[in-house]
């Protein structure tokens, strides 16, 4: 549109920010973008009820697994996948949008969420810094060569250098010369000699030949000493520009040491040396960290400038290569020479899959895919600001199967042909305690469009006869769950179902079952071929001691003629089914709903308590509808010295009643106090109402401290002695 032909040209430095238009700063997560997860339980507040085991359980085989597996880095997809739960799509959002996200999957209920973005991605473009300049970055460097290295033979001596003489033979003696400014250095009986401007070499044959001619039977020894210190100039782009003294024997790189290096916008390839305004030299720093090469770090002399003029062009590469940088170009022209640059390949990297995105000349981007495996992928030519981006291969194992869930080795295995469940999983040695040997879950991807199915092994029947038909065949990227009896299954089953999901369309809806009621794993669970009734209570890990085994409730949704939805009801005989009768064992379909019923009057054991005077006091348990008085002559009936008439009856549910009405009291009496304070405070504080204010918060304190009993009226004398079950006989509850 127009507004968007008007805009302003972006500048580089904001194309890396990886913000979302609609926001002004805040970064949003991007595929390849990296993680941290840190989870923790959320503990119940005081007077909440206590967390369930089994929940404690299952969220701490998730915090454990999360922090092994730190930091995570997002999908080509832009989704975060945690161990135990399916890929969770978060490209796109800011890092408390993500939070949230997570917070609200059904596998992390109950769990604090914290999600933190590493900013510095080495696979991502907005991360790269230009290569070479860290060079100079270190705050303490000794930009002076050791005194104590040799001298080189072409050294030249100069005014402040210091020679060490020593004199041996018909007479000896040691000194120490100084080049004098006139380049003359007085030599011990022989006078002033001119060495300055000479090669070490050549001045130390000089010498030796002087006194061999002058002094008959002595001999010499000559080396420097201090070296002087000469002047050299760095300019242009460098951080420190001007003059600096240096040792005498400092080549390109000290003197740019010394000046505090190059400027991220100063050249690193085309470092002049100009000497009585010529050009001697140009120095190319990557020479010398790339490939070790100091055959231009030319050493300097007094006056030397070295000049640094501005970097030129630069392109980007970034993934899958060695060293991801900016770097600066100077002969290289093609992409492969760009990748040479970088290092090269990583092993992970997809060489068929690189990206080269260009500024084109009308201000556009455009974006080119390279296959460096064809023969002319490499000679592509690059320009200044190009960026190569080079991808790693996809980090599913093609060729392996995964074990995860209740085991001692999450890990994967190499896939061989003919592989079956019982050659990833052994003996049940492999599982940790108390694992489900009777359903253990497969999830496999199916053709190139990997769709998602599902099923499940008895693996308890495996072991027992490994290569049947109870021990299934894998496939390449198999993945296999083990769950355990007490913890819950949700955290694996849910990500699983939400793909089926995903893929269900009006022809083929969502294969998904349910199981509830008196089993021990209730909840939804992929519907597999063939599943049959059998098949779903195995994967609600059983029925419990409560289930009602003759009969369950099967309940089927049909549409009838695309325009609505009908329910019918499937009466099953579970105990038929578990029998193996093959005729009441149902198959089911999509969003089959098997409800296992209760054992009529089944319910949790209830207890009563009896203390003082009965001939057997102590804790009774009761049947349902049990009486006061069959209680107590199950304890023997009461003792001689019993007192009936003053017996005391309490009850747990009249204790929170009582309990509720005081907190009542105790609020409403504070707003009344609050209220006579208010008009005590109009009234200009009479002493009337400082006494009701100093009744009322003495009854207040009493009302807050007091504590209920929960006691209900009986009379005892005529319940013991009337029949069991008479008028002013008391049904008993849990607790009284």
């Amino acid at each position: 549109d127009a507004e968007a032909r008007t805009a302003p040209e972006p500048k580089p430095e904001d194309l890396n920010l990886r913000l979302r238009p609609e926001f002004t700063g805040e970064p949003v997560l991007r595929a390849g973008d990296t993680v941290i997860v840190e989870l923790e339980i959320i503990e119940p507040n005081p007077g909440e009820p206590a967390l369930d085991p089994a929940f404690r359980e299952r969220a701490r085989g998730l915090i454990e697994r999360a922090a092994r597996g730190n930091p995570f880095g997002l999908s080509a997809a832009g989704a975060l996948a945690l161990p135990g739960i399916g890929p969770v799509p978060l490209a796109g959002l800011t890092i408390e949008e993500a939070t949230a996200r997570l917070e609200r999957d059904p596998a992390l209920l109950g769990l604090n969420v914290r999600l933190r973005l590493l900013p510095l991605d080495a696979q991502g473009a907005g991360a790269l810094k230009p290569f070479g300049y860290e060079l100079f970055r270190k705050e303490e460097r000794a930009t002076r060569p050791e005194t104590g290295v040799p001298v080189p033979a072409d050294y030249v001596v100069g005014p402040g250098d210091v020679l060490e003489v020593q004199l041996y033979g018909k007479e000896s003696g040691r000194y120490t010369l100084e080049v004098g400014r006139d380049g003359n250095v007085d030599f011990p009986k022989l006078g002033p000699i001119a060495v300055a401007g000479l090669p070490y070499e050549s001045m130390r044959r000089l010498l030796e030949r002087r006194v061999g001619e002058q002094l008959i039977g002595v001999e010499v020894s000559v080396s420097l000493g201090e070296l002087r210190g000469i002047q050299v100039y760095v300019l242009g782009d460098a951080e420190r520009p001007g003059a600096h003294t240096v040792s005498a024997l400092s080549t390109i790189t000290n003197a740019l040491l010394e000046s505090g290096g190059v400027k991220e916008i100063g050249s690193l390839r085309r470092i002049e040396l100009k000497r009585r305004g010529e050009t001697v030299r140009r120095l190319d720093l990557y020479d010398v960290l790339l490939r070790g090469d100091t055959r231009n770090d030319t050493r300097l002399l007094p006056g030397d400038v070295i000049f640094i003029p501005p970097v030129g062009a630069t392109v980007g590469v970034h993934g899958a290569v060695r060293r991801p940088a900016i770097y600066e170009l100077s002969g290289e022209t093609t992409a492969a020479q760009l990748v040479e640059l970088a290092g090269g390949f990583r092993p992970e990297a997809d060489r068929r899959l690189a990206r080269l995105t260009r500024i084109g000349g009308d201000g556009g981007r455009s974006v080119a895919d390279l296959d460096f495996t064809a023969s002319d992928a490499g000679a592509m030519r690059v320009a200044n600001g190009d960026t190569l981006q080079v991808f790693a291969i996809r980090p599913e194992l093609e060729s392996a199967v995964q074990l995860f869930g209740h085991v001692f080795r999450e890990a994967p295995s190499g896939f061989r042909p003919g592989m079956r469940l019982t050659d990833v999983i052994t003996s049940p040695q492999e599982l940790r305690p108390n694992a489900d040997l009777h359903y253990v879950l497969i999830r496999r991807e199916i053709g190139p469009a990997r769709t998602v199915a599902v099923l499940s092994a008895d693996l308890e029947a495996a072991l027992a006869a490994p290569g049947s038909d109870a021990d299934p065949v894998l496939q390449p990227r198999d993945q296999i769950y083990v769950f355990d009896r007490e913890g819950g299954r949700e955290a694996i089953v849910e990500p699983i179902l939400r793909d089926l999901e995903r893929q269900a369309t009006p022809q083929a809806p969502a294969q998904i079952v349910s199981i509830h009621g008196r089993v021990r794993a209730p909840g939804r669970y992929p519907l597999e071929p063939g599943m049959t009734v059998a098949d779903l209570v195995r994967a609600g890990g059983g029925l419990q001691d409560a289930a009602y085994g003759d009969h369950a409730e099967l309940a089927r949704y049909e549409i009838r003629d695309g325009a609505a939805r009908q329910t019918a009801l499937i009466d099953v005989r579970l105990t038929a089914v578990l029998r193996g009768d093959e005729a009441a064992n149902v198959a089911l379909q999509p969003y089959d709903y098997l409800k296992v019923a209760e054992i009529e009057d089944w319910r949790n054991q209830g207890t009563v308590e009896l203390i003082g005077e009965v001939r057997f006091p102590g804790h009774y348990p009761i049947r349902r509808g049990e009486t006061l008085r069959s209680v107590i002559d199950r304890a023997g009936g009461l003792t001689p010295l019993a007192f009936p008439a003053g017996s005391v009856f309490t009850r747990l549910h009249l204790r929170e009643r009582e309990r509720e009405q005081l907190r009542t009291l105790a609020d409403r009496l504070e707003a009344d106090l609050a209220s006579i304070a208010l008009q005590s405070a109009q009234a200009g504080g009479a002493s009337q109402g400082a006494q009701a204010l100093a009744v009322g918060q003495q009854l207040l304190t009493q009302l807050q401290t007091a504590e209920p009993v929960g006691r209900l009226v009986i009379d005892l004398p005529q319940i013991v002695n009337s029949q069991a079950g008479g008028p002013l006989d008391v049904v008993l509850r849990d607790g009284d």
